[in-house]
């Protein structure tokens, strides 16, 4: 009983531990809260939507792509699973066990995600500059690049105006599409644990709990846009 204990911990730290990691972003004494991100859960799936303007400083190929989108939604899974245009017990058992491999989808938004989103759930926190820094960065580390630096890109994505890329890490059962998006979560400092957080809803839930609002002009609160 004990080495099952101890084989189940390692499971769960490997998956804690796996790629994408966390990028803690860098303490500081920032007053300003001026970067509004936002979570969208569709059921069973959660993404992450971000302005494109950070995401297109750290990745100029999505703004090559994508032209004038005012954010991003990108999400991250399973190669096989994400991709599939039915769903199967199979391609489920496959992702959970013997996944081929990693994805992001990456989404134009138009306008704003409460609006574009209108069928999905939808809450936002507001976010420092570090925070914004560290959160892009971490997405960033997210896709797989080539000899040359270059995120690689497969086929269309699944709705909208939407792209997949080659992703890094590897998808299980303990390190889900989910947690991803809490580990994202964390890197744009919100009081989040990745741990266990396999469901979109107990990331949306913690994200209720933990999410800042915008401070601006030395402290002026301001309403969730």
């Amino acid at each position: 009983m004990i080495g099952r204990w101890i084989w189940l911990a390692s499971m769960f730290v490997a998956a804690c531990s796996g790629k994408p990691y966390v990028v803690e972003p860098a303490v500081s004494g920032e007053a300003t809260r001026s970067t509004t991100v936002y979570v969208v859960s569709h059921g069973w799936h959660t993404g992450l939507v971000i302005p494109s303007e950070h995401m297109n400083a750290k990745i100029p190929e999505l703004k090559q792509r994508f032209k004038e989108a005012a954010y991003y939604e990108i999400g991250w899974g399973d190669k096989g699973f994400y991709q599939a245009t039915e769903i199967t017990t199979g391609l489920a058992l496959q992702a959970m066990f013997w996944s081929t491999g990693a994805i992001l989808h990456v989404v134009a938004v138009p306008s704003n995600p409460r609006e574009y989103f209108t069928g999905s759930k939808v809450v936002e926190t507001c976010l420092t500059t570090s925070e914004t820094v560290s959160l892009s960065t971490f997405i960033g580390n997210s896709f797989t690049r080539d000899a040359e630096g270059h995120i690689i890109r497969l086929g269309q994505g699944i709705y909208g105006d939407s792209q997949f890329y080659h992703g890094e890490g590897r998808y299980d059962m303990l390190n889900t599409c989910n947690n991803w998006t809490a580990k994202g979560l964390r890197s744009a400092g919100l009081n989040i644990s990745p741990a266990w957080k396999f469901t979109a809803g107990s990331v949306m839930r913690s994200v209720e709990a933990n999410r800042n609002s915008c401070l601006v002009n030395g402290g002026q609160e301001l309403l969730y846009k």
